[in-house]
């Protein structure tokens, strides 16, 4: 029987130091006797030594170099041994009895292999945030959405979400995951560096038919943004890339004509880009498809190499229902 320590809270940190004074003193009040990690990616400021003098109960794993979200946290859970990961963001604040429902859930079903809790915006705490809200979905073509956000379009939290569901994929912002899963699957792919390397890893999951839950009755607030804003072109290049990779290497049939599809919506979004002047999104979005062509040899190889199972989408085309049908919530 799993108890919460057995568990270990694991907080990616990059020249963090501001965010940790904020929100990790939520983290350890609230989370009992769980494991604390703060997992280091080379920062140049002071945060291991404020962590260190600040809250000396909290272990800290120091990588030799910045390699992302991805292979930061690969490196780091190497070297972490309980059989529960959280993947925490350092912008949460978490809430009392975080844990339980979690602990609780992974205990009840054996098969739950991912799980995620319900996340609000810091900022407006009515109200459901970007990454993850109340749990993930995806089209046929790859684009992610989720129950409480559909694009930039975000819902109010009226309790409509306040239950269990199985779900395609959890955020990485507060992502729980078994141990023996996340090394089982090789972790995170690497190449992606940082944005929707929890979906691959999710979508992996899934084609080893491991199950993924959304928890409504545990909560987080998240600031998001706080790495990398959403008005940076960097962002964009990284989720269309990072996308394609994904969609390229885990879709089960008609891969061709599904890309196909991709790449026509991809090219009307940088339209609109260009529309709203707004041309540097639209040639992030060129370069993401470029890096994608580049990378398509590394890809065959890995696709090979990865199981595939139908049934990933609930949703045929997001992009039709929200712009063309206006359908802006789940």
């Amino acid at each position: 029987m799993l108890q919460t320590k057995d568990l270990a809270v694991v907080i990616l940190n990059w020249n963090g130091q501001a965010l940790l004074e904020q929100f990790l003193p939520s983290v350890l009040k609230y989370s009992n006797d769980a494991v604390v990690y703060l997992v280091d990616n080379a920062s140049t400021d002071d945060s291991i030594d404020y962590v260190s003098e600040t809250f000396p109960t909290v272990k800290i794993i120091k990588n030799t170099e910045n390699g992302g979200y991805a292979k930061g946290y690969n490196e780091a859970l190497k070297q972490v041994e309980e059989p529960l990961f959280c993947l925490l963001n350092s912008d949460i604040e978490v809430t009392k009895n975080w844990l339980q429902p979690i602990v609780s859930e992974f205990n009840t079903n054996e098969n739950t292999a991912i799980i995620q809790p319900k996340i609000l915006d810091f900022k407006n705490k009515t109200q459901f945030e970007y990454a993850g809200a109340a749990g993930g979905f995806i089209d046929k073509y790859g684009y992610p959405y989720c129950r409480g956000r559909i694009f930039d379009t975000l819902e109010q939290d009226k309790g409509q979400y306040n239950d269990t569901k199985a779900i395609f994929w959890a955020s990485g912002a507060c992502l729980f995951i078994r141990n023996s899963v996340f090394k089982t699957l090789n972790g995170f792919d690497e190449s992606y560096f940082a944005h929707m390397e929890e979906i691959d890893l999710c979508w992996r999951a899934f084609n080893n038919n491991y199950n993924a839950k959304y928890i409504g009755n545990s909560v987080v607030y998240h600031i998001g943004g706080a790495t990398l804003s959403n008005i940076n072109p960097k962002k964009t290049y990284l989720n269309f890339r990072n996308s394609l990779f994904t969609l390229f290497k885990n879709v089960d049939a008609n891969l061709i004509a599904i890309i196909w599809v991709r790449m026509v919506l991809d090219g009307i979004a940088g339209i609109r880009f260009l529309f709203q002047f707004k041309p540097a999104f639209l040639f992030a979005i060129l370069k993401a498809h470029f890096s994608f062509y580049k990378n398509l040899p590394r890809l065959i190889k890995q696709r090979k190499k990865i199981s595939k199972r139908s049934g990933y989408f609930e949703t045929k085309s997001i992009v039709w229902s929200y712009f063309t049908k206006q359908r802006t919530t789940f």
